[in-house]
């Protein structure tokens, strides 16, 4: 039995696939629901932070779409182009951040508490930690860069998860509203490299 169809450790191939499309759709599934609720969240609190987590979200569900259209193929050229979707995605993330975290911090906006703010991010910042773990480990079994790379995004969607949560607690209980866009600098920084690895051609 060869590794193209038996993956690795034993696991095979086909089965890798699905749990790749697995991830990806639930991937999916939680970004479209978690639109709605920060919509909500937001307009709520009036924060800046939850209504750009949601544009966050729909960065995510956009490299998710990406990585069920390359798993659905073949070859080297469709994971070339697949890679450079997904970087743009970074680059716009990138761009969001540098831009809110900016705008936050010279206007000292500050806004007001969120329960359901702070929840959901908690929640979503757990699922996509244990979305990226499964993308990071069933995209090395399968060798595929796109799962891989895509896993990263769903990473720093965790991450920044954390960072909105965080500033909102630190909002509520200590009424610190600049705590949030600093995170944001730091995920910045993150996302940027790894456009350049993918553009550079590291990947």
């Amino acid at each position: 039995m060869t590794r193209e169809d038996s993956g690795v450790v034993g696991v095979p191939r086909a089965a890798l696939l699905r749990r790749g499309f697995a991830l990806e759709y639930a991937t999916l599934g939680w970004n479209v629901v978690g639109i709605v609720v920060l919509a909500v969240a937001a307009i709520a609190a009036k924060s800046v932070a939850l209504a750009g987590f949601g544009l966050d979200s729909l960065i995510e569900i956009g490299a998710s779409t990406v990585v069920i259209w390359e798993l659905s193929g073949t070859g080297e050229e469709r994971q070339k182009r697949a890679l450079k979707l997904i970087g743009v995605g970074f680059a716009l993330l990138a761009v969001y951040l540098l831009v809110q975290s900016t705008w936050v911090l010279a206007a000292g906006f500050r806004p007001h508490h969120s329960v359901l703010g702070i929840v959901w991010t908690a929640i979503t910042a757990v699922v996509m930690f244990t979305l990226a773990f499964g993308k990071a480990r069933t995209g090395a079994a399968l060798d595929n860069p796109v799962l891989k790379t895509e896993g990263r995004v769903t990473l720093i969607d965790g991450l920044l998860a954390a960072a909105v949560m965080v500033g909102l607690v630190l909002n509520s209980l200590a009424g610190l509203w600049w705590a949030d866009p600093l995170a944001g600098y730091v995920l910045v920084y993150y996302a940027v490299r790894e456009v350049e690895e993918i553009f550079s051609g590291d990947h």
